[in-house]
């Protein structure tokens, strides 16, 4: 099964202030505010919703479909692409743009200051979900507001099921935006905090939500995640990390894992643990592409953690 995955191809470029922000911000003059952070370690990260996704599908071998629009600097992500064998066909270039990105700067408390670029993003509705794709899954994920909801109806209209995942983009879609994607999606993917504001801004309970569609995922950070689906609740536990190194990427990483149980027909329990799987591999290292284990550790990990193989039965 083709899995198609929509969303955002970002650089994320990491900068380390070796102080703390408070011993440079003056409470009373926040108004005027001019500071300057010497960072002299630095670093730049492969990222974006649908490069992280598709990065993790490609772990756990699929060839993911992964569509997005990227600006003129693309490059370096193409070549890292064809290298790691994942098809870079449905990343349009925008003339004139720049490819999305974060600035992110982090000072010795994790606080962190985050510029973020959309770029390129902002012209995703320039892509369209087309039959000669032959998807048959797809996920939305975070990416320019109107491609997002275009490519739910186009998914829906193709009937190729739908797993909707708002993530950091929630906030901007109004209740009505929010009820179309529900009545679009089979199903829904968000954290703790995304569920609290799905539920504020649509006046619905989670529950009823779940109702609603074949799946509802809500990921609980260390405290593991919930999937309520076919009127049961499945728990599942965390995957202890060898180390905490970065969650950066471990949202995206749980998602990977989700599509993949979905596409293989597995159990909504084995499917979540794999999903806890592929987070606890990924939070051991720093960035969000930078784990890189093979199918046969993937497998070997989950056997480690729950003491059986979904590959072998």
């Amino acid at each position: 099964m083709k899995i198609l995955v929509t969303g955002s191809i970002a650089f994320d470029t990491i900068m380390v202030f070796p102080d703390r922000f408070r011993n440079h911000l003056l409470a009373d003059q926040l108004h005027i505010l001019n500071v300057c952070f010497l960072a002299p370690e630095m670093r730049r990260e492969y990222g974006g919703t649908a490069g992280n996704i598709g990065y993790n599908l490609r772990l756990l071998g699929e060839s993911p479909l992964i569509m997005a629009t990227v600006g003129e600097d693309i490059q370096p992500y193409l070549d890292r692409f064809h290298a790691l064998g994942i098809a870079t066909s449905l990343l349009k270039r925008v003339s004139g743009q720049f490819t999305a990105q974060a600035f992110i700067t982090t000072d010795l408390d994790d606080n962190q200051i985050t510029a973020f670029h959309p770029g390129a993003m902002n012209h995703s509705h320039e892509n369209h979900v087309g039959r000669e794709l032959q998807a048959g899954l797809a996920i939305i994920a975070p990416d320019g507001k109107l491609g997002m909801l275009q490519h739910a109806r186009e998914c829906r209209q193709l009937g190729i099921p739908l797993l909707f995942d708002p993530g950091q983009g929630l906030p901007m879609f109004s209740a009505g935006e929010l009820a179309e994607f529900l009545r679009l999606a089979h199903y829904v993917a968000v954290n703790d905090y995304e569920g609290k504001l799905l539920e504020e801004k649509t006046g619905r309970s989670l529950e009823d939500i779940a109702r609603g569609v074949k799946a509802l995922v809500i990921t609980l950070g260390a405290k593991g995640s919930v999937i309520l689906a076919g009127g049961q609740r499945h728990e599942i536990p965390c995957v202890e990390a060898d180390s905490v190194a970065d969650p950066t990427g471990c949202g995206d990483a749980y998602r990977a894992g989700l599509l993949y149980g979905i596409a293989h027909g597995w159990d909504w329990a084995t499917t979540g643990k794999l999903g806890a799987v592929m987070g606890a591999i990924k939070v051991a290292r720093r960035g969000a592409q930078n784990h890189a284990p093979t199918r046969e550790e993937i497998e070997t990990r989950f056997r480690r953690a729950f003491g059986y193989s979904p590959w072998k039965g």
